[in-house]
């Protein structure tokens, strides 16, 4: 069986004769031949299921890498110079300063999202160039093929996304080229669509693979998403019926999972709950396709004892308490870090615009679960013993006096982003009081790449396309109706309704340049819901094409985007 962590596959071992004498080259050629029978080469990685296994293993990592675990700030420019956050620690690595941070020049940005997205494509393309010639049956042959077309699909959209039309090379590079062209957006977004169409064709069904398994209904959701970015929505809608309609899925309404039977809570607060997430003996329903991390597991992604290597939302998202004080006392009130609802060992570099915390609620504060106490929290009780207010609730709501809101130590914010009371063991320094290590920061939890929910809102949006304003209404109003939210009518539906529903929904969890860029609705969204960027230009519903791929490739013309 698989084991979907990232394994790494055995280097493939060249060797090299420095010098052979003229007498050589007039032997037989089968004299020079090597044959491999101990060691993997080029003419021997890819023969058997296991071999191709590690393959597609290894993009499983680059996946993962690319979108949750590369680091504390990589991840996140998936979120960052949006509408739904704001920077607490300015600084041009995450977006404060838009003119240095998207620079074509940029070593990091711009050029390291291109480079990890080029190299889910390469191997992608290794893995489809060797299946003819190996010793595959039929079947693994197909169901290799489909896998490696998703993950390159995958890629082939998000570079779309980011940065307009891109190199289009769908073949194993085995020699120096440095003569690429820009395909336009459509062909590119075309050649995605191809590879998912095939992917969500002969993948397997949700209902037979692991647990963070690519499998058809994924397939079918990713290609919903592209056909929208392509303008094809009739095509978009039916490929999210596809997912919608399969009866091994449907969207959690009842309590589930480790916590149930916590009747403080509610079915959305479940959604989030660490081990919850993936559709063990069937009881997570409305995951479609989970990223996988286990703790302290070779390749899992995560280690008890620190931050490395997994995804550090919690660190980016929770509020700095550390350094917040009340007036008229220079105690700390809270204890920090602390695995409960003040956010773990957050440092406030994710700060939710007004917009996301306040604004999009209120119609419905009060009766949205999803903005229930505990899951969008607001109100936090002095846990310091030594504080004069102890046992106190400070509200973000009505802030004491002298506190502005929102600031890095002192926010709003949804509590998926981190495990409150359910960290690893290996991060307490005492777990009696819940008191965390300074080493926290992480998420220890497996993350939703898509879900049921977003599922209905992909096609709501192909029904806005169509004018379908009904059927878009009652698609929307299927996961309203979930968090017991009221109805939206069909008049008041538009593409600004839809993304508001996706931040009260979607959250902290999407990665919002995906969503905006794919629409090319950055700049438009940023100057609605986030005062924090003066300097948002146009030019930002797109990235630049990194300099230094334009001047290596110095046998055709890389054409820069415009606006840089």
């Amino acid at each position: 069986m698989l084991h979907f962590k990232p394994k790494v596959m055995k280097k493939i071992t060249f060797t090299i004769i420095a010098a052979i004498t003229l007498t050589f080259f007039s032997c037989k050629k089968a004299f020079l031949d090597e044959e491999p029978l101990d060691f993997l080469s080029t003419t021997n990685a890819y023969n058997n299921v296991k071999d191709f296994d590690a393959a597609v293993n290894n993009l499983y990592s680059r996946v993962r890498s690319e979108f949750y675990n590369s680091g504390e700030q990589r991840p996140f420019d998936y979120v960052f110079g949006c509408d739904l956050v704001f920077d607490g620690q300015p600084a041009t690595t995450r977006h404060t300063n838009m003119v240095a941070a998207y620079s074509p020049l940029s070593t990091e940005i711009p050029l390291i999202h291109w480079t990890s997205l080029y190299k889910i494509i390469a191997e992608s393309n290794t893995i489809i160039d060797r299946i003819p010639a190996s010793a595959l049956s039929p079947a693994d042959k197909t169901l290799m093929e489909a896998r490696a077309k998703f993950f390159r699909g995958m890629a082939f959209r998000t570079l779309a996304y980011l940065y307009g039309g891109v190199p289009l090379n769908t073949t194993e590079v085995v020699s120096p080229k440095t003569d690429y062209v820009r395909a336009p957006k459509s062909a590119v977004l075309e050649q995605a669509i191809n590879d998912l169409k095939f992917a969500a064709l002969n993948l397997p069904a949700i209902n037979v693979v692991q647990d963070g398994e690519v499998n058809n209904l994924a397939a079918y959701h990713l290609l919903s998403e592209v056909y929208l970015a392509a303008g094809q929505f009739q095509n978009a809608a039916d490929a999210a019926t596809s997912v919608i309609s399969n009866p091994n899925v449907g969207l959690m309404t009842n309590r589930f999972g480790v916590k149930a039977s916590d009747a403080t809570k509610n079915v959305y607060w479940d959604l989030f709950q660490r081990g919850n997430q993936n559709r063990k003996n069937g009881t997570n329903r409305e995951a479609l396709w989970v990223i996988q991390f286990e703790t302290d597991v070779p390749g899992g992604g995560a280690v008890s004892t620190g931050i490395g290597g997994s995804y550090q939302m919690e660190r980016h998202f929770a509020p700095q308490f550390l350094t917040f004080r009340l007036a008229g006392s220079s105690v700390q009130p809270f204890l920090y870090p602390i695995s409960d609802y003040t956010g773990g060992r957050g440092i406030g570099w994710a700060i939710p615009t007004k917009y996301f915390s306040d604004v999009i609620w209120q119609s419905d504060f009060n009766n949205d679960l999803r903005n229930a106490p505990f899951n969008f929290v607001r109100e936090f009780k002095v846990t310091n013993p030594a504080h004069p207010r102890f046992g106190q609730t400070i509200s973000t709501i009505n802030p004491p006096a002298g506190i502005s809101v929102p600031r890095r130590d002192f926010y709003a914010f949804q509590s998926k982003v981190t495990t409150p009371g359910d960290h690893p063991d290996g991060m307490f320094q005492d777990k009696s009081q819940l008191l965390l290590k300074a080493s926290a920061g992480g998420t220890y939890a497996d993350q939703y790449m898509f879900r049921l929910a977003e599922t209905y809102l992909l096609r709501a949006e192909a029904y806005l396309g169509l004018s379908q304003l009904d059927k878009a209404a009652a698609d929307i109003n299927v996961v309203r109706g979930r968090s017991n939210a009221s109805p939206v009518l069909p008049a008041n539906v538009n593409i600004d309704y839809i993304l508001d529903e996706r931040m009260r929904e979607l959250g902290s969890e999407e990665k919002r340049r995906i969503t905006l860029m794919r629409l090319g609705l950055v700049y438009d969204r940023v100057k609605k819901c986030n005062p924090y960027y003066n300097d948002v230009l146009t030019t930002y519903n797109l990235w630049p094409i990194p300099a230094s791929e334009i001047e290596r490739n110095n046998g055709a013309r890389l054409e820069q985007n415009p606006g840089y």
